[in-house]
């Protein structure tokens, strides 16, 4: 008999689809995801791709109330909608939802195993609040085992108590075939692409959330510091928005000799474009539970330069092999991995291959496995 296994997650991420995908077609598991909404426009640009789902879903009618930097999310008819999933498993992605409080009681009540799905490391920049940090280890300490993306997170979860034998991996995936595919397929045409989206000939490129904490100031800085013949040769292109654009793009007016790019948000499908065209991709952040931009920069054929803090360190790079590894925030280490990558074109090449290599063990397929393996594990025998 399969088991039926309910995932409660927030919203419908273009990033899981795939994996949820893949996990459906597992012969051993029924799945049902809950979606505690179908998008936070306040926070994600992303377009919800409805159209690509292949699972049993369900999304919980929901609000949303911000005060400040605090934001919580409301839901209704939690109970009722894991009542009728019927689950032998519940996978609960983070305890940072009222949603994921009443799963938790509904679940305990029901004699269910409850599993959390944990992608916070060592490196969290929310660890040291009390009030977190307290209801974090109460809700943990009430789960049967946790479902991993990493290393990081595998030594964080571990130090909530949980055995080895009750943690489970999981490697965090996006469709590489499609970044892959993509990449090449604008390499292929990249002297119209790079003139319609007027774009450099070279480039170090960021993508993701322009805020403070993932360490896009320092990238400024360091690209500020590298050799003056250096910054005329090679640019800096950002992809994504966030709070802190404006004063970003002061700080980056006051380099030159240099061409800094702000190129505002871009879609999935928009993406390809800039990973085939760069020539080494950069992730200086402080503070990341993981980073899944990535696993899109190494399906795409790049060389990666990413701070030590980023969770996905540990087990997507290898220093010397696909790209460096600098500390968060050492402004003198990303200039000198800068510099090493953009002045040694066969290296590059080297490490994007290393990438390549790499990254085929964090597929949906691959990641979908590890969570019906979780799953698998905790089933018990129905009465």
């Amino acid at each position: 008999m399969k088991c039926r296994l309910v995932i409660l997650t927030e919203i419908i991420s273009p990033y899981r689809i795939p994996v949820f995908n893949a996990l459906a077609k597992i012969p051993e598991i029924d799945l049902h995801v809950v979606f505690l909404a179908e998008t936070d426009p306040t926070m994600r640009q992303w377009r919800v791709y409805t159209n690509e789902i292949q699972f049993s879903h369900d999304v919980l009618p929901s609000r949303r109330y911000r005060f400040g930097n605090f934001h919580l999310l409301v839901n209704r008819n939690v109970r009722a909608v894991l009542r009728r999933a019927g689950a032998d498993v519940v996978l609960c992605g983070g305890y940072n939802y009222l949603a994921s409080w009443q799963a938790l009681h509904w679940a305990k009540k029901n004699h269910l195993p409850f599993l959390v799905w944990m992608e916070s490391t060592q490196r969290d920049h929310r660890k040291g609040r009390w009030l977190t940090e307290k209801l974090k280890a109460k809700f943990l300490g009430q789960c049967d085992g946790a479902v991993v993306p990493g290393k990081s997170s595998f030594q964080y979860a571990a130090s909530f108590g949980f055995a080895f034998g009750s943690i489970f991996v999981a490697p965090n995936a996006v469709d590489n075939d499609f970044f892959s595919s993509g990449a090449e397929a604008i390499r292929s045409k990249s002297v119209n692409v790079r003139k319609e989206k007027q774009l450099p000939l070279r480039f170090f490129l960021y993508v993701g959330r322009l805020i403070r904490e993932k360490g896009v100031f320092d990238l400024v800085k360091a690209y500020g510091k590298l050799d003056r013949k250096l910054r005329e040769e090679i640019a800096l292109v950002f992809v994504g928005d966030g709070p802190d654009r404006e004063e970003l793009m002061q700080a980056a007016a006051g380099v030159t000799p240099g061409c800094v790019q702000f190129r505002g948000f871009a879609q999935r499908e928009d993406l390809p474009s800039y990973y085939g065209l760069a020539e080494t991709f950069t992730f200086p952040t402080h503070s990341d539970p993981w980073g899944l931009v990535m696993n899109e920069a190494l399906a795409s054929g790049l060389p990666v330069i990413a701070s030590s803090a980023a969770g996905c360190a540990a087990d997507l790079i290898e220093d010397g092999g696909n790209g460096r590894v600098t500390l968060a925030g050492n402004c003198e280490q990303l200039v000198d991995a800068m510099t090493e990558l953009s002045s040694n074109g066969p290296l590059r090449l080297k490490m994007a291959q290393r990438g390549r290599e790499l990254i085929v063990g964090h597929s949906p397929q691959s990641c979908a496995g590890g969570i019906a393996a979780a799953a698998l594990h905790f089933r018990r025998p129905r009465t």
